[in-house]
């Protein structure tokens, strides 16, 4: 039983001896630095089950644990707090008991399995800024949730068929001249990328020139060519055109390729895929079966609609008055394909930005409607976008921070603020380029994820390479420190030890470590990502604090320096598994 536990189950005892009560709950929070104490009780909630001095109940209380229970040293009060003093054995115990787990806080995977959803790009453009804060948290909240216990299924829905992916095809076939990512030396999602930003500016020209000859800005952008002929390809693809058809798998095979290298750079992974192209054919074989059993109604000119205006919300569309499939047509038909192939899957994390809000408010609440008992485990891991200094981003305008440069900067960064600091020194060039890539990414994936998901970013890159504060490379040197500690220490410390006295820095930092198993449950409760890294950096803290304050190597007796050895470890291999489930590595030197 933990702490709380043994704790929570005295104190209501004692409650019920002490004033013939019960107590439901008891609350608890962390002992203020500037008092003597290891957890303390809040009083306060307790005066409504019994009238009284809240000091004075906390007097008689504590004297009670200090009495009753063996892991109760002593007790002070502050009005209505009561701090409780713990026994240096029960720190000792506890941590004799997690100090050789390599995956403490982690629980075993049962049967509950849960699919993740993340990345989902469109095969139209590179993926970009804000596809990073989706792939780092999708992967991290997967990772997440099965540290927590849940079996999970990583997926994404290639968002290949499209208006969009027409326009980027068009301007291919009109300007292409054959051009390949082979001849034209690129990866194949950039050069897909160009043309949809050549698409945009062909529009804007022609949109110029009608209005130049006089017809209406609203007008213009209805009746541009290059538009028209681009809904033409749309027709024709939904019709199985030939030669639509195989342009168009040419240029996303290009895309595939291309994706597959940044997903490897990112270093992020899936166990399956599933494309709109496909999907949206299932979607519309469920609004089909939703107009018979009256989910569904027809308008007038054929279009098929949800209406949700009991619910709170309004109509939604499900299917055009020429039959073609909208969003929400291919999510409905997603999300019923994905539990057909993982039917031991009880529920679905989608990661989609903020903007969808309404969009998965309206899908959950069809998808329940049509009767699907799993639809009320769905969530919608809504997140902020993220900004740079620079300004706004505009896939269309080429204006995008696209994830590969992205990448290849922070590396830069990492190695222009390393050398200036002198941090490699001794190195060879290629561990140099090989840490700087890890404090890099360190960097960007650690800056990302340690902001609430709902939250807004500004990302400035120059800012998240510090080797100070609540930083990436400040937690990894920190994890690299430990581990030069522990290849010194050139004694065996494999000692159990358990008749010792702790010093305050020491119990701190166990009482820390306490902490991660809660942390990693809250963290996959909340599907935050922001939780396990804020905790790293709490423990990090604690650790170069006990580092200051404690001599390690240098202890006067054998046993201390055994028992330092051990928690440094314990921290060290906390660091690591914490960072692991952000998706970030960890240097061994640096």
């Amino acid at each position: 039983m933990s702490l709380q536990g043994t704790l929570s189950h005295h104190i209501k005892t004692g409650f019920s001896r002490l004033y013939n009560a019960e107590l439901n709950t008891v609350e608890f929070q962390s002992t203020r630095k500037e008092f003597e104490g290891d957890i303390t009780v809040v009083l306060f909630p307790m005066l409504r089950v019994i009238k009284m001095n809240p000091v004075q109940l906390g007097e008689s209380l504590g004297q009670y644990l200090v009495d009753n229970v063996a892991e109760v040293k002593g007790f002070n009060v502050v009005k209505g707090f009561l701090n409780i003093v713990i026994e240096d054995h029960y720190f000792i115990n506890f941590f004799n008991a997690i100090k050789d787990e390599d995956k403490f806080g982690f629980v075993k995977e049962d049967t509950n399995a849960v699919i993740v959803e993340y990345s989902s790009p469109n095969t139209n453009k590179p993926l970009h800024l804000g596809h990073v804060r989706n792939n780092l948290l999708g992967y991290s909240v997967a990772e997440i949730l099965k540290a927590s216990g849940k079996k999970v299924y990583k997926t994404q829905i290639i968002n290949d068929r499209g208006i969009h992916i027409c326009k980027s095809m068009l301007a291919w076939k009109r300007y292409g001249n054959n051009e390949s990512p082979a001849s034209a030396g690129l990866k194949g999602d950039k050069l897909v990328g160009n043309y949809y930003v050549k698409f945009d500016q062909e529009y804007k020209k022609e949109i110029a020139d009608l209005i130049a000859n006089g017809v209406s800005e609203a007008d213009a952008k209805k009746q541009a060519p290059i538009l028209i002929e681009a809904q033409e390809m749309l027709v024709k693809w939904e019709a199985g055109n030939e030669e639509v058809v195989s342009l168009w798998k040419m240029m996303n095979g290009w895309v595939y390729e291309g994706f597959e290298i940044s997903y490897k750079n990112l270093g992020v992974d899936f166990d399956s895929y599933y494309y709109e192209s496909d999907t949206y054919l299932l979607g519309k074989e469920f609004v089909t079966e939703g107009i018979n059993s009256e989910v569904f109604f027809v308008k007038e000119d054929g279009s098929v609609w949800c209406d949700l205006t009991e619910d709170g919300l309004d109509e939604k569309i499900v299917l055009r008055a020429d039959g073609t499939a909208v969003y929400m047509t291919q999510d409905i038909g997603t999300a019923i394909q994905r539990i057909k192939d993982y039917p031991d899957a009880s529920g679905m994390v989608y990661t989609v930005g903020n903007e969808q809000d309404y969009h998965f408010k309206v899908l959950f609440l069809i998808l329940k409607k049509l009767g699907f008992e799993w639809a009320k485990n769905l969530f919608h891991l809504s997140y902020g976008m993220v900004d740079l200094p620079s300004g706004k981003m505009k896939s269309r305008e080429g204006t995008v921070v696209d994830a590969d440069d992205l990448i290849v900067e922070m590396t830069t960064t990492a190695q222009e603020i390393s050398q200036d600091l002198g941090k490699l020194d001794g190195y060879s060039e290629g561990e140099k380029q090989d840490i700087y890539k890890t404090i890099g990414l360190g960097a960007l994936k650690y800056f990302i994820l340690k902001v609430d998901p709902k939250k807004r970013i500004l990302f400035n890159p120059k800012e998240s390479v510090d080797f100070q504060g609540n930083t990436g490379p400040f937690i990894q040197y920190t994890y690299a420190r430990i581990q030069a500690i522990l290849r010194k220490a050139n004694f065996d410390a494999s000692a159990m030890l358990s008749d010792m006295q702790l010093h305050p820095k020491e119990k701190e930092l166990i009482k820390q470590l306490q902490l991660f198993p809660e942390v990693i449950q809250q963290g996959a409760t909340n599907h935050s990502p922001a939780l396990i890294a804020n905790y790293t950096y709490e423990l990090v803290k604690e650790f170069n604090s006990f580092y200051q304050n404690v001599s390690i190597l240098g202890a006067e007796k054998q046993s201390e320096k055994v028992f330092r050895v051990q928690l440094a470890n314990a921290v060290a291999n906390t660091i690591k598994n914490a960072f692991g489930l952000l998706g970030i590595a960890v240097p061994e030197r640096m």
